[in-house]
Protein backbone atom coordinates (compact mmCIF):
# COMPACT_ATOMS: atom_id res chain seq x y z
CA UNK A 1 0.00 0.00 0.00
CA UNK A 2 3.13 2.25 0.55
CA UNK A 3 4.58 1.66 -2.58
CA UNK A 4 1.08 1.71 -4.20
CA UNK A 5 1.01 5.57 -4.00
CA UNK A 6 2.01 8.18 -6.37
CA UNK A 7 5.29 9.62 -5.47
CA UNK A 8 5.90 13.40 -5.42
CA UNK A 9 7.74 14.62 -8.74
CA UNK A 10 11.26 14.88 -7.99
CA UNK A 11 12.94 18.20 -7.43
CA UNK A 12 15.13 19.68 -9.45
CA UNK A 13 18.28 20.18 -7.78
CA UNK A 14 18.05 16.53 -6.49
CA UNK A 15 19.97 13.47 -8.36
CA UNK A 16 19.67 9.92 -7.91
CA UNK A 17 21.70 8.03 -5.28
CA UNK A 18 23.07 4.92 -6.36
CA UNK A 19 22.55 1.34 -4.15
CA UNK A 20 20.72 3.52 -1.01
CA UNK A 21 17.31 2.81 -3.18
CA UNK A 22 18.43 -1.37 -3.24
CA UNK A 23 19.33 -1.23 0.91
CA UNK A 24 15.85 -0.05 2.03
CA UNK A 25 13.84 -2.15 -0.61
CA UNK A 26 15.98 -5.08 0.47
CA UNK A 27 14.98 -4.28 4.42
CA UNK A 28 11.35 -3.60 3.21
CA UNK A 29 11.49 -7.21 1.92
CA UNK A 30 13.34 -8.31 5.26
CA UNK A 31 10.29 -6.75 7.10
CA UNK A 32 7.68 -8.17 4.58
CA UNK A 33 8.95 -11.21 4.88
CA UNK A 34 9.13 -11.54 9.33
CA UNK A 35 5.60 -9.50 8.52
CA UNK A 36 4.08 -12.75 6.57
CA UNK A 37 6.15 -15.14 9.11
CA UNK A 38 4.40 -13.41 12.19
CA UNK A 39 0.74 -13.26 10.78
CA UNK A 40 1.06 -16.72 9.67
CA UNK A 41 2.30 -17.60 13.28
CA UNK A 42 -0.27 -15.56 14.49
CA UNK A 43 -3.09 -17.26 12.55
CA UNK A 44 -1.97 -20.03 13.51
CA UNK A 45 -2.20 -19.28 16.96
CA UNK A 46 -5.75 -17.97 16.92
CA UNK A 47 -6.85 -21.06 15.12
CA UNK A 48 -5.24 -23.07 17.79
CA UNK A 49 -7.07 -21.14 20.40
CA UNK A 50 -10.15 -21.39 18.83
CA UNK A 51 -9.97 -24.83 18.50
CA UNK A 52 -9.11 -25.24 22.19
CA UNK A 53 -12.02 -22.46 23.63
CA UNK A 54 -14.20 -24.83 21.17
CA UNK A 55 -13.07 -28.07 22.42
CA UNK A 56 -13.10 -26.48 26.61
CA UNK A 57 -16.68 -25.04 25.40
CA UNK A 58 -18.21 -28.26 24.88
CA UNK A 59 -16.57 -30.05 27.69
CA UNK A 60 -18.05 -27.46 29.76
CA UNK A 61 -21.14 -28.22 28.37
CA UNK A 62 -20.93 -31.86 29.06
CA UNK A 63 -19.66 -31.45 32.24
CA UNK A 64 -23.06 -28.65 32.99
CA UNK A 65 -25.42 -31.10 31.52
CA UNK A 66 -24.10 -33.83 33.71
CA UNK A 67 -23.75 -32.25 36.92
CA UNK A 68 -27.54 -31.23 36.28
CA UNK A 69 -28.37 -35.13 35.61
CA UNK A 70 -26.65 -35.48 38.75
CA UNK A 71 -28.22 -32.89 40.61
CA UNK A 72 -31.74 -34.42 39.49
CA UNK A 73 -30.71 -38.00 40.62
CA UNK A 74 -29.73 -36.90 44.01
CA UNK A 75 -32.72 -34.28 43.96
CA UNK A 76 -34.44 -37.64 43.59
CA UNK A 77 -33.07 -40.07 45.85
CA UNK A 78 -32.88 -37.67 48.63
CA UNK A 79 -36.80 -37.47 47.99
CA UNK A 80 -36.85 -41.04 47.97
CA UNK A 81 -34.75 -41.36 51.57
CA UNK A 82 -36.65 -38.95 53.16
CA UNK A 83 -39.96 -41.32 52.32
CA UNK A 84 -37.73 -44.29 53.32
CA UNK A 85 -36.94 -42.47 56.80
CA UNK A 86 -40.43 -41.31 57.34
CA UNK A 87 -41.74 -44.85 57.09
CA UNK A 88 -38.97 -46.59 59.13
CA UNK A 89 -39.48 -43.94 61.82
CA UNK A 90 -43.39 -45.08 61.86
CA UNK A 91 -42.03 -48.68 62.25
CA UNK A 92 -39.83 -47.75 64.78
CA UNK A 93 -42.17 -45.69 66.85
CA UNK A 94 -45.21 -48.89 66.33
CA UNK A 95 -42.38 -51.45 67.47
CA UNK A 96 -41.64 -49.38 70.46
CA UNK A 97 -45.07 -49.13 71.55
CA UNK A 98 -45.28 -52.90 71.14
CA UNK A 99 -42.08 -53.33 73.04
CA UNK A 100 -43.51 -50.89 75.97
CA UNK A 101 -46.58 -53.21 76.01
CA UNK A 102 -44.43 -56.44 76.10
CA UNK A 103 -42.29 -55.16 78.73
CA UNK A 104 -44.89 -54.06 80.80
CA UNK A 105 -46.95 -57.52 80.63
CA UNK A 106 -43.96 -59.11 81.04
CA UNK A 107 -42.95 -57.70 84.44
CA UNK A 108 -46.80 -58.36 85.89
CA UNK A 109 -46.28 -62.62 84.40
CA UNK A 110 -42.80 -62.14 85.94
CA UNK A 111 -44.69 -60.74 89.82
CA UNK A 112 -46.75 -63.63 89.50
CA UNK A 113 -44.26 -66.57 88.34
CA UNK A 114 -41.42 -65.90 89.56
CA UNK A 115 -40.83 -66.82 93.71
CA UNK A 116 -39.37 -64.04 95.79
CA UNK A 117 -37.13 -65.03 98.91
CA UNK A 118 -39.19 -64.10 102.21
CA UNK A 119 -37.47 -61.80 104.44
CA UNK A 120 -35.55 -63.12 107.38
CA UNK A 121 -38.06 -61.60 109.53
CA UNK A 122 -41.26 -63.10 108.18
CA UNK A 123 -39.37 -66.92 107.87
CA UNK A 124 -38.49 -66.73 111.49
CA UNK A 125 -42.28 -65.65 112.29
CA UNK A 126 -43.78 -68.16 110.29
CA UNK A 127 -41.48 -70.97 111.99
CA UNK A 128 -42.12 -69.71 115.53
CA UNK A 129 -45.79 -70.09 114.76
CA UNK A 130 -45.43 -73.55 113.24
CA UNK A 131 -43.80 -74.80 116.24
CA UNK A 132 -46.16 -73.05 118.33
CA UNK A 133 -49.14 -74.88 116.66
CA UNK A 134 -46.97 -78.35 116.81
CA UNK A 135 -46.25 -77.67 120.88
CA UNK A 136 -49.71 -77.30 121.04
CA UNK A 137 -50.60 -80.06 119.10
CA UNK A 138 -48.31 -81.98 121.05
CA UNK A 139 -49.65 -81.15 124.40
CA UNK A 140 -53.11 -82.05 122.90
CA UNK A 141 -52.34 -85.42 121.98
CA UNK A 142 -50.55 -85.87 124.99
CA UNK A 143 -53.66 -85.32 127.13
CA UNK A 144 -55.77 -87.32 124.68
CA UNK A 145 -53.40 -90.32 125.41
CA UNK A 146 -53.24 -89.87 129.10
CA UNK A 147 -57.32 -89.84 128.99
CA UNK A 148 -57.07 -93.06 126.63
CA UNK A 149 -54.38 -94.47 128.98
CA UNK A 150 -56.87 -94.17 132.05
CA UNK A 151 -60.30 -95.58 130.34
CA UNK A 152 -57.91 -97.96 128.65
CA UNK A 153 -60.57 -101.07 130.83
CA UNK A 154 -63.50 -99.16 129.52
CA UNK A 155 -63.28 -98.75 125.84
CA UNK A 156 -60.55 -99.09 123.09
CA UNK A 157 -60.36 -97.78 119.84
CA UNK A 158 -59.76 -100.26 116.88
CA UNK A 159 -56.52 -100.72 116.75
CA UNK A 160 -54.82 -98.95 119.46
CA UNK A 161 -55.69 -101.88 121.78
CA UNK A 162 -52.91 -103.91 121.05
CA UNK A 163 -50.49 -100.54 120.86
CA UNK A 164 -51.67 -99.42 124.50
CA UNK A 165 -51.13 -102.87 125.76
CA UNK A 166 -47.74 -103.16 124.32
CA UNK A 167 -46.80 -100.23 126.48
Amino acid sequence: SLMQQQQPPMPEHHSKADGAGSSIVGMLEVVESDFATNLAKEESEESDAQADFEKMTQENKITKTTKEQDVTYKTQEAKSLDQTIAELSGDRDTTSSELAAVNEYFATIKDRCIAKPEPYEERVARRDSEIAGLKNALSVLENEAAFVQRGAGRRSFRGTAGVLAAR
